[in-house]
């Protein structure tokens, strides 16, 4: 057998056929090279080593690590390799519910990587019409045979008149065979007569008649009688009753035709029943062939649910109603993990006491002096005035003292509302919990939304450049925010201005933390402006905590960035803001709890 021959699954030598397939001889080589895989939402792409050989793909996580074993492998027979529609890098490789997305370095190599996977996939045989075609023969011939076993099954268990009625049939089918016999061997007879003896009969019968026998004893008539059973003697010589054969024949055949006739009958009712039962399969087929080919549809519109194309972007294919419901599981899920950390997490005092206030009445000497100082009078300024009049603030959410104001602001498509709040807190000071918000020491304490930070410049005591990344909350990207924040405290313009500290956070750029790929880079200007109200004690007591009030005003511009739905990110800034205050002043509230006030 040469090399461009192969035998197919029947064996047979009528399908020895040469493979012609793309033109190219059996056995394609074996092809690798490094493709980008996606691996999930946390880790995103990661570059892996793929090889494809022997009609299958499999991946390692390097080329130095090929000894030790594929970490996965997909058949290629029955795959769909989707080349991505904006994307000329990528292509996704599906097989039932298991979806690879890879992308190559470029688009030839992509294109390259797809005509390898085809010829494969051919010399598999199932990439050209000629196997194709003697595959389905055999499926069709198995087919058929199971099919007919089947429906033989079925047809005797229901109709067992008709099982009757063939089995009358092999009855008379035998007695019509003996009949036929008995009159063949009867006609053979008849046929070997001697012409010698009918010849002497004919010339004895010419001789009788040109000498007429003159005696009057009946002599003559008993010779011809004699024979004429002479004759009938040597037609018929094992004395076979003809004429009972013939009506017992007659009698065969008219059953013969009676049964036929039922037989008929029958057939044509469970043809009746057979085409109802036809047409219902035909139709079952019809719906089930509809219902596959949507959902091949389905499949090629759109990768496996958790890919990369329904993740946030510019074409993503997740709707806003799938977006939110998403975010909401996962900050739902958030929230669980941290309830149950909070109640196994013991939080360490920490004896480091608040630098003196003196160093909070200035910005401080560094390079953003000013940018400070401007952010502080706006907030001053702005940030306390009424959400009444013209403002158009909108009132959210009203919990208790707590209220929440937003107006809705879209820049380019981007939500940037501005979101104002309102509390009140009592037995904590302005001092403290501004002191507690700005502090990084104590962020993790009570930020649960924070994955990590790090301080990237102390610029003065009162004043610092802090990166943070958020975690993440599928489908959205990872954000991240470089911002600088300062803490200030507000000189009174008269003895009966309330204590006001402040801190305020504001994006900023730093060449030791540039954006990434990784994470969408977020801008804010937020302000938390705290006003202590104390109240005067009883009599000759002192200043107790139950004397003191603490009037939050917190604001917040935030622009996202990236393409989240406006709905959504409103939606989680209406549930987060509120979650986020209440956990906040709490936390102040246990951590002063039996402490010297601090003012």
């Amino acid at each position: 057998m040469s090399d461009n021959q192969s035998w197919n699954s029947s064996g047979s030598e009528e399908d020895l056929e040469p493979r012609e397939d793309y033109g190219h001889p059996v056995g394609v080589v074996e092809f690798s090279g490094v493709l980008s895989k996606w691996t999930n939402y946390i880790h995103g792409w990661q570059d892996r080593w793929v090889v494809l050989k022997n009609n299958t793909l499999s991946y390692y996580k390097s080329q130095d690590e090929t000894e030790y074993g594929c970490r996965g492998s997909l058949c290629l027979s029955k795959a769909v390799i989707t080349p991505h529609e904006f994307d000329e890098c990528r292509l996704d490789i599906s097989v039932n519910d298991s979806v690879w997305y890879l992308r190559a370095q470029d688009p030839e190599r992509r294109n390259r990587w797809i005509e390898f996977i085809e010829l494969h996939r051919a010399d598999s045989g199932y990439g050209s019409e000629s196997s194709l075609r003697r595959h389905g023969s055999m499926l069709s011939l198995t087919s058929a045979t199971s099919g007919y076993s089947a429906t033989s099954t079925s047809s005797f268990k229901k109709g067992h008149s008709l099982r009757e009625k063939l089995a009358e049939m092999e009855t008379f089918r035998d007695i019509l065979c003996r009949q036929v016999d008995t009159l063949q061997k009867y006609f053979d007879s008849c046929a070997d007569v001697s012409k010698d003896e009918l010849q002497r009969d004919k010339i004895v019968e010419d001789d009788e008649d040109d000498f007429p026998n003159t005696r009057t004893d009946g002599e003559f008539l008993h010779n011809n009688n004699g024979s004429k059973e002479k004759l009938f003697q040597s037609l018929n010589p094992k004395g076979i009753d003809f004429k009972g054969e013939a009506i017992t024949f007659k009698a065969t055949t008219a059953g013969i035709l009676a049964t036929l006739s039922h037989c008929i009958d029958l057939m044509v009712k469970r043809e009746d029943s057979w085409q109802k039962r036809l047409d219902k399969e035909m139709e079952k087929r019809r719906r089930i062939e509809e219902g596959y080919k949507s959902a091949l549809n389905e499949l090629k519109k759109k990768s496996h649910f958790g890919g990369p194309d329904y993740e946030e972007g510019p074409n993503s294919l997740i709707n806003e109603d799938e977006f939110f419901d998403a975010v909401e599981a996962a900050l739902d899920r958030q929230d669980k993990i941290e309830e149950q950390s909070q109640a196994e997490k013991t939080r360490t005092e920490r004896s480091t006491p608040p630098p003196p206030e003196d160093i909070y009445s200035t910005s401080g000497t560094h390079r953003f002096n000013d940018k400070v100082e401007e952010m502080v009078q706006n907030h001053m300024t702005y940030s306390l005035q009424d959400v009444g009049g013209d403002a158009n603030w909108q009132l959210v959410v009203e919990e208790g003292e707590m209220k929440v104001y937003r107006r809705e602001v879209e820049e380019n498509g981007i939500v940037l509302d501005p979101l104002k709040a309102t509390h009140s807190v009592k037995g904590v000071t302005g001092h403290e919990v501004c002191h507690y918000f700005w502090d990084t020491a104590y962020r993790n304490d009570w930020e649960t939304t924070i994955e990590n930070f790090n301080v990237v410049e102390r610029l003065s005591d009162n004043a610092a450049i802090i990166y943070q990344t958020h975690k993440r909350v599928w489908p959205a990207s990872q954000r991240d925010v470089l911002y600088l924040s300062a803490m200030r405290k507000i000189l009174a313009n008269n003895e009966n201005d309330p204590d006001t500290w402040l801190v305020c956070n504001f994006s900023v750029d730093h060449d030791e933390a540039q954006p990434s790929s990784r994470c969408v880079r977020a801008k804010i200007n937020i302000g938390m402006i705290c006003q202590t109200l104390v109240s005067p004690p009883e009599g000759d007591k002192e200043i107790s905590r139950d004397n003191i009030l603490c009037r939050i005003t917190y604001v917040a511009n935030v622009n996202p960035g990236g393409w989240a739905p406006a709905s959504v990110l409103r939606a989680v800034a209406k549930r987060e803001y509120p979650k986020f205050l209440k956990r906040f002043t709490s936390y102040v509230q246990e951590k002063t709890a039996g402490k010297p006030i601090l003012f």
